[in-house]
């Protein structure tokens, strides 16, 4: 019988009773699935529940075949090895046994021969040629993900659950996991919010809150699907109001008709041409047939407004966000930023930069590059005035803003209007709400406090403070702006970014993110400096 994974009116809920899923119903093959939705949305549920280290509330999960996951975070063990990881260290030990001539004979019939042979071959297709007994703390976080998902690999299960597999890994550590997903032959389900990774899927799984819908193709096939939604919704949107305006036409013309029939009945009663009892009987049929027909157009009337209220809630689902900002103001040669033969580190005797220079002038886009541990974190904290130079000197408008991973800008124990006042003081109320609202935080969604928002929502919150004032700064910093954030947070942030006239640093991984805000060139902290070749032809 094939490998498959098969979802039972399957329904989830986080662990303080939190519904996520609602009958769900979905089967998996050997194909590579996408799975995506908003942060909080029950992703990672899923995937626990299918690998069985969660119990759904109701339904069943049903599993013909192995599975193998990877989860985002998992804590190293001190002293642990590649061996450890890939669970061969007892049988490499057997190996060394046996070529010392330690090995007794039911030892050395027991031997895997291929093993060291075969643990090379899966190491080298993540990119790495690392001695299996080489320890996992003097690996990076990035290294350590793509040693545990090509230990994933080795095992040959017939399913891979990965969880965000590509989060905070360099350029070629990306193009690692997208190499050998390709190579994957068995089935796997993704969750990722790297739109290049997800491109080389077979189908597209969504989750939100209403449920789940399979899109087949990439990428770009799903987000075709989805525009095509999207004309349609607006389409529902534009028959409902027309039906709407209808229906409250027709209801004013009855009222006017009413009103000068009523006027005609109370002229002709009081001339007393007609009998007072027949009058009133024609009075009381009057109102008992007004009455009917209000209560009749109200009715169309509320399901009308129904429909336009559902079309508006798709809508804003749907439709990406769209923003229109002031202006900084910024002149294309003026200077925002200069460091000028920087050398930069924690210990003066081994500085992680050294004679570094690097300008940015007028509304530039540069994307700060370079693998893990190249020094890109260390650079910005010199820019932010964090870290002083061991030598060389650093200049910068004072009107910038640096957007980290935890928006450390923003004040988490009020609201995302406080803030926005608090950054912009000199604003009015009417400029608050409507700045907030360019960011889609509209009414009560901008009083919700910061330290309860989802990374992507804290992330448009900044943005929403900073940007929507009456003066934005001249300069940006913004520093793995995607990391831990859903696909549609991304894009809104893009967006935003895309309105934004001053000068952006950026340190992403993320290419799709950089050539959706527009970066003009890119600075390699390990190869050639200060490129001004466009970012689409590197």
């Amino acid at each position: 019988m094939p490998a498959s994974i098969i979802l039972s009116n399957l329904s989830l809920s986080t662990p303080d009773g939190r519904p996520l899923l609602s009958n769900i119903d979905l089967t998996f093959a050997a194909e590579r699935i996408g799975l995506v939705g908003r942060n909080g949305v029950g992703k990672t549920t899923l995937l626990a529940s299918i690998s069985g280290e969660h119990v759904p509330q109701s339904g069943r999960v049903l599993v013909n075949g192995t599975i193998g996951l990877l989860r985002q975070d998992v804590q190293v063990l001190a002293g642990a090895t590649v061996a450890d990881l890939f669970g061969v260290r007892p049988a490499l030990e057997l190996v060394r046994r046996a070529e010392r001539g330690d090995a007794s004979a039911d030892d050395i019939a027991a031997i895997d021969w291929t093993l060291e042979a075969r643990l090379e071959t899966a190491l080298a297709r993540a990119g790495f040629d690392l001695a299996p007994d080489t320890e996992l703390s003097c690996l990076s976080g990035g290294q350590i993900t793509r040693v545990r998902l090509a230990a994933l690999v080795f095992a040959e299960p017939d399913f891979l659950l990965l969880d965000e597999p590509t989060n905070n890994l360099d350029r070629d550590g990306r193009k690692a996991v997208a190499d050998l997903l390709g190579a994957w032959r068995g089935g796997a389900i993704v969750v990722s919010h790297d739109r290049d990774l997800l491109e080389t899927m077979d189908a597209i799984v969504e989750l939100t809150s209403l449920g789940v819908t399979r899109y087949g193709g990439n990428w770009s096939s799903y987000r075709a699907q989805k525009a095509v939604e999207l004309a349609a919704v607006r389409h529902d949107l534009a028959h409902a109001e027309k039906r709407l305006s209808g229906i409250d036409g027709k209801a004013q013309e009855a009222a006017e008709r009413k009103a000068r029939k009523d006027s005609g009945g109370r002229k002709k009663r009081a001339k007393g041409d007609m009998p007072r009892i027949l009058a009133g009987a024609r009075r009381d049929r009057s109102e008992d047939t007004g009455g009917k027909a209000a209560l009749i157009a109200e009715r169309r009337r509320a399901e009308a407004l129904e429909a336009v209220d559902t079309a508006r809630r798709r809508i804003e689902i749907l439709q990406p966000l769209s923003v229109k900002l002031p202006a900084t103001v910024l002149p294309a040669g003026r200077e925002v930023l200069s460091l000028d033969r920087i050398s930069a580190g924690y210990r003066p005797e081994r500085p992680v930069l050294r004679d570094l220079s690097l300008a940015i002038v007028g509304p530039e886009r540069v994307a700060l590059v370079g693998p893990n541990g190249s020094g890109k974190t260390t650079l910005l904290k010199l820019v932010t005035g964090e870290l002083r130079p061991l030598s060389g000197t650093v200049r910068v408008r004072p009107d910038f803003a640096l957007f980290d991973q935890k928006v450390s800008l923003l004040d988490p124990a009020i609201s995302i209007l406080e803030n926005f006042r608090r950054l912009n003081p000199k604003a009015g109320a009417n400029e608050c709400h409507a700045a907030l609202a360019r960011f889609m935080f509209r009414a009560d969604a901008a009083l919700q406090e910061v330290g309860h928002l989802s990374g992507g929502q804290m992330l448009r919150a900044g943005l929403a403070c900073v940007l929507g004032g009456l003066k934005p700064p001249s300069l940006l910093i913004l520093d793995e702006p995607t990391n831990h954030l859903d696909i549609e947070s991304i894009e809104a942030v893009e967006s935003g970014l895309r309105a934004y006239d001053g000068a952006l640093l950026v340190v992403s991984h993320d290419e799709a993110f950089l050539q959706a805000i527009g970066i003009t060139r890119r600075f390699d902290l390990t190869g050639e400096r200060d490129s001004k070749r466009p970012l689409v032809e590197q």
